[in-house]
């Protein structure tokens, strides 16, 4: 009966040794999806579909050293005032903090803004997201120039 009680207690706590790792590499496939959601958004937006990715309290900061609200970024985005024809994603690092996470790459796009001639960028990237319910929301953006 003892032996049988410590195979279980040994089961079980291998079992807890390994969850966590499948919970961190899971919570971080559903941050670079986030991600990936607001790339393909901003090269294609749809309002609704933006809105429930972005919190409410959103502070994007431009490589120009503009900052958005939620709002703006949305209307800029949807009015062709911000106007992404193209962006690619590479050297991207995600850090999951209890219900925080860190998301840093490159950016290089083709845009043309309204007003504006087209243009190639090249930008470090930095997000935060927060896990609000089930969901990830992108909370805090900032851009730096290359």
């Amino acid at each position: 009966m003892i032996k049988r009680t410590m195979l279980l207690v040994a089961a079980f706590s291998s079992m807890a040794l390994v969850t966590p790792a499948v919970n961190a590499a899971d919570e971080t496939a559903a941050i670079e999806a986030a991600a990936e959601q607001l790339r393909a958004l901003m090269v294609d937006p749809d309002k609704t579909k933006l809105e429930a990715l972005i919190a409410p309290e959103l502070s994007y900061g431009h490589s120009s050293g503009r900052i958005d609200t939620k709002e703006r970024f949305v209307d800029d985005l949807m009015s062709g005032a911000s106007d992404f024809l193209s962006i690619t994603i590479s050297e991207q690092s995600v850090q999951a903090v209890g219900d925080t996470a860190i998301v840093r790459h490159t950016l290089t796009g083709d845009t043309h803004s309204k007003g504006k001639d087209p243009a190639r960028v090249s930008l470090k990237i930095l997000q935060i997201w927060q896990h609000q319910g089930s969901e990830w929301q992108l909370l805090a953006r900032q851009a730096a120039p290359l």
